[in-house]
């Protein structure tokens, strides 16, 4: 569907949405440049944006280095034949940190000070984000809004929240202004999972945090939902069904066919169903690309590729409560 030069008469506002690039360097990069690229006049990243690994690089007493990458070590020389290893930790969106034999086996013996050194360095890539989309953004028009996701954990999402951004806005919780005639909540929990995240609770109680969030929306029909979780059964949460009493939880076959099902929430779905707001904006299930109509509500899921320092997104042309056109990206 080709619209990005299209004539029209009426006031369009153009959004260009991602989600779930879970701490990828090369990734976000681009959906900061996205805005410029694309002609939009609001970027939405909805949610999953902080990495899940940390990655050690020991100094040997040699002098020499080594880590461990995807089951792989890999040895270098000098600090310097390090870079290449370094960009590509960040491409995948892993941490990393240089460190002595002696204090790498130290930090293995103290669980907290892994989990402390893991947020630390968390926020410090979340920090350098904000950093980054207001060095890029201010003075260009471009609006950033981003929300935590149910892998991000609350301390590191603390990284976001700043006060005085002229472009970069940590929108969960809020009722944020897209435009003259258009608003967005947004919510970053998930219902549970087999992998036990930071931000997971039951889907009723997901359900308690839209009502309370809709309360504060004047304008339901010009309102979008920013939410992490698909609705369920919407195509937008299509994923193996997994077995999870084993450790890690493996798919479940049948006939040498995995077997899939919906894992997004009703309590998502229901609200979309009740309240019919202008657009949904999901994630979570990264292979679910697509768009789905739910009575009058244009729900999209781009899917990700944040691994492979690919951008998947969504631009979507809004006007007066009505989506107009919408087109998924990759690049």
């Amino acid at each position: 569907m080709s619209f990005l030069f299209k004539k029209s008469t009426k006031q369009v506002t153009r959004l260009f949405f991602s989600t779930d690039v879970h701490g990828s360097e090369r990734t976000y990069r681009k959906f900061i440049n996205a805005g410029k690229f694309y002609q939009a006049n609001v970027l939405i990243m909805g949610g999953d944006i902080s990495g899940k690994l940390l990655i050690p690089i020991i100094k040997d007493k040699n002098g020499n280095f080594r880590a461990t990458l995807q089951g792989t070590t890999e040895h270098y020389a000098t600090e310097a034949d390090l870079s290449g290893l370094v960009e590509r930790l960040a491409t995948l969106g892993f941490y990393h940190k240089i460190m002595e034999e002696d204090e790498f086996k130290a930090l293995q013996a103290q669980p907290a000070e892994i989990d402390k050194l893991f947020h630390q360095l968390a926020r410090e890539r979340l920090s350098a984000w904000v950093d980054l989309a207001e060095t890029r953004l201010t003075g260009t028009g471009i609006k950033c809004f981003v929300t935590g996701g149910n892998d991000d954990d609350p301390e590191i999402l603390e990284a976001i929240h700043r006060e005085g951004t002229q472009s970069f806005f940590a929108c969960e919780n809020k009722v944020a202004q897209i435009d003259e005639n258009h608003t967005m909540i947004s919510l970053g929990y998930s219902t549970p999972t087999p992998w036990k995240t930071p931000r997971e609770v039951t889907d009723a109680e997901l359900g308690s945090m839209i009502e309370d969030m809709v309360k504060n929306v004047t304008d339901l029909h010009s309102c979008i939902f920013n939410f992490h979780d698909p609705p369920v059964d919407s195509t937008l949460d299509t994923c193996p069904t997994l077995d999870w009493n084993t450790d890690p939880p493996q798919p479940i076959t049948q006939a040498g066919q995995m077997v899939m099902h919906g894992a997004g929430s009703k309590s998502v779905r229901m609200a979309i169903e009740t309240y019919q707001p202008m657009l949904g904006l999901h994630g979570h299930i990264h292979e679910s690309q697509g768009m789905a109509k739910i009575g009058r509500t244009t729900c999209v899921n781009p899917g990700s590729e944040y691994g492979e320092g690919m951008l998947r997104g969504c631009l979507i042309n809004i006007s007066a409560g009505v989506v107009e056109s919408y087109q998924m990206t990759k690049g």
